[in-house]
């Protein structure tokens, strides 16, 4: 009996003694649980592009929790998962060195990189809500103008249940949802 009662309360002890160690190391548990990889990528293209690295963070982890050979079920490739023809615009409209649409695919350093500039181009087209690029990041730019211009949907985060492409709502939630997650944990990268 004397055994069992000094068990429970090395039991108890140690749950305590856990649960204390979580609650004051929430940043280390926020980290492990949120990993961030390819920090560096993130980071240079991030200030190449005048972005949030924790908003890039986000778009990666949702699109392909970081896994540079991901390849969706519509065709988009790499860490950022562009489209090919996407990836083939975007390659025509700036100065990307020796990239091409292959690498978008296999290499994080030319996936982020392309992935980020379609971002900043995005949010150039929708005045910088961060909202509606999103949602064209997911849909295509010209779906959601015709969104707006239909008034089926005015771009605002409080009004996402009227995106009429349950992808492509859910796909801004995440994305939301994963960006406020990070600036919670990470207060830069």
């Amino acid at each position: 009996m004397r055994k069992r009662l000094k068990r429970k309360r090395v039991f108890l002890f140690l749950v305590i003694i856990i649960l204390g160690a979580l609650f004051v190391q929430s940043d280390w548990l926020g980290r492990s649980i949120y990993p961030i990889s390819y920090t560096e990528e993130i980071k240079q293209n991030a200030a190449n592009y005048q972005l949030d690295p924790l908003l890039i963070a986000a778009i990666i982890r949702v699109e392909s929790n970081y896994k540079l050979d991901a390849v969706s079920a519509k065709g988009a490739v790499g860490i950022m998962q562009i489209m090919p023809d996407t990836a083939e615009w975007i390659l025509k409209q700036d100065n990307f060195g020796n990239i091409t649409i292959k690498d978008a695919g296999k290499e994080a350093h030319a996936g982020i990189m392309l992935g980020s500039w379609y971002v900043k181009e995005l949010k150039r087209q929708f005045g910088g809500n961060l909202i509606l690029s999103l949602a064209a990041y997911n849909a295509g730019p010209g779906k959601v103008r015709q969104w707006l211009e239909k008034g089926v949907w005015d771009g605002k985060e409080q009004t996402l249940n009227n995106i009429p492409y349950g992808e492509t709502r859910h796909y801004v939630q995440r994305v939301m949802y994963y960006y406020k997650k990070y600036q919670k944990i990470y207060e830069t990268l």
